[in-house]
């Protein structure tokens, strides 16, 4: 089956940058959307960006500015710079694509990267 394998989490202090990576693996036919969610303890998970294949791009309002997603279809991966990251950034971050196997489409999820900011 086609998997997420999600890396570049870890402890970063407030105005810090981490950049995640997510590598897609598996029998498929292609790829199409790719995006990062983010989910904090007893809170709902949120989209923080999404980026299709041609390269159009969404952001949510409290992540624009600072984050930058980025892929690069060759390797199958996604990218999440995280520049000037904040408190209130920390979280579990998620990645998901939606790809196309022998059965159709699917979506599947990365099982998430913690990234802490410290104050």
């Amino acid at each position: 089956q086609v998997q997420l394998v999600e890396s570049g989490g870890g402890l970063v202090q407030a105005g810090g940058s981490l950049r995640l990576s997510c590598a897609a693996s598996g029998r498929m036919f292609s790829i199409n959307d790719m995006g990062w969610s983010r989910q904090a303890p007893g809170k709902q998970r949120e989209l923080v960006a999404r980026i299709i294949k041609g390269g159009t791009t969404n952001y949510a309002d409290s992540v624009k500015g600072r984050f930058t997603i980025s892929r690069d279809n060759a390797k199958n991966t996604v990218y999440l710079q995280m520049n000037s990251l904040k408190p209130e950034d920390t979280a579990v971050y998620y990645c998901n694509a939606d790809v196309y196997v022998l059965t159709g489409k699917q979506e599947v999820w990365g099982r998430g990267a913690r990234v802490t900011v410290s104050s």
